[in-house]
């Protein structure tokens, strides 16, 4: 039982009822023929079931805590294997994927100069250096999995400038379907983060976000203050995720996306771990997902 809490409690709530209707009998029934060392006294004796009870609970609930605490501890181990698996994975790899994709997207490039080449073939060779484009993009996903920007170094970050930069950039792709970003910042939101990794942290954020909204609807994106933090909630529209969608996210090639390769999430989830900060999803079906960053305000933190 002390791995099931329904069952527990199932088990605990029964043997209540069982204990009250025990000493319903004994006390207007039996009257001490049958159980006369329970009703000599029978108070004493209700106190000691009850403290066995609570004993019980205790048991379990510390119980179920470490278990609770062991399981979430595997999963991190799962995770940093699969990360350390990726690692291996793209150092083997990734350069031996872009040195080709390079040769031929200049072979392509030449030719799409050539005037020998009629109108259709040179639109084919630009169809052809855009799938280059986008397989040199996710190589260079895996490199950054693999080979941390270490180099980086934290500077303090006008989280207000960021945000304007980042959604006055990508409003225009909101436009495409009709959405668009509503943005609030509140003064003196500073914070300890390099200004690249942060601009592509809120960049894929909001762009997921705007790719979930529906046709038509907005996306809120908010800063605010609280105590010594600073908190950044991104709030999508759209059809909203399960329980079981959410505590995927971050995980490697897990995306929702029907061409997504789950990457740029997981990047995200790393780079908001390097700086110390926190991201939590919140979301449910129908009801939209809401994104909070959370890091440590700069006049908080030393440099």
């Amino acid at each position: 039982m002390f791995f099931d809490m329904k069952l527990f409690y199932f088990s605990m709530v029964l043997n209540g009822i069982l204990i009250l209707m025990t000493f319903v009998y004994i006390t207007l029934i039996d009257q001490g023929q049958v159980y006369t060392y329970l009703h000599y006294d029978l108070v004493g004796n209700l106190i000691n079931i009850i403290a066995s009870q609570v004993l019980l609970f205790l048991i379990f609930h510390l119980s179920f805590s470490r278990m609770k605490k062991q399981q979430l501890y595997y999963e991190q181990v799962q995770q940093a294997e699969r990360l350390k698996m990726i690692a291996n994975l793209t150092a083997a790899v990734a350069h031996e994927i872009r040195n080709p994709v390079t040769v031929v997207r200049g072979f392509l490039q030449l030719y799409q100069q050539d005037p020998s080449f009629d109108v259709s073939d040179k639109n084919k060779f630009k169809l052809m250096i855009d799938e280059l484009n986008t397989v040199e993009h996710i190589t260079s996903q895996f490199l950054t999995l693999s080979k941390p920007n270490g180099d980086l170094k934290p500077e303090r970050v006008n989280v207000k400038d960021v945000l304007h930069s980042v959604t006055s950039l990508l409003s225009s792709y909101a436009m495409l379907s009709d959405n668009h970003i509503d943005i609030d910042v509140e003064e003196d939101c500073t914070i300890l983060i390099n200004t690249i990794e942060f601009k592509q942290l809120l960049m894929n954020l909001i762009k997921n976000a705007v790719e979930a909204s529906e046709a038509g609807m907005s996306v809120s994106v908010t800063a605010r203050r609280s105590r010594h933090y600073i908190e950044i909630r991104i709030i999508d529209q759209g059809s909203g995720m399960s329980e079981d969608e959410v505590n995927s996210l971050g995980t490697p090639f897990y995306s929702l996306k029907s061409n997504g390769t789950g990457l740029g999430l997981m990047i995200c989830f790393n780079i908001v771990k390097k700086y110390g900060g926190e991201i939590h999803y919140h979301s449910s079906k129908g009801d939209g997902t809401t994104v909070t960053v959370r890091f440590l305000a700069a006049d908080n933190k030393r440099l």
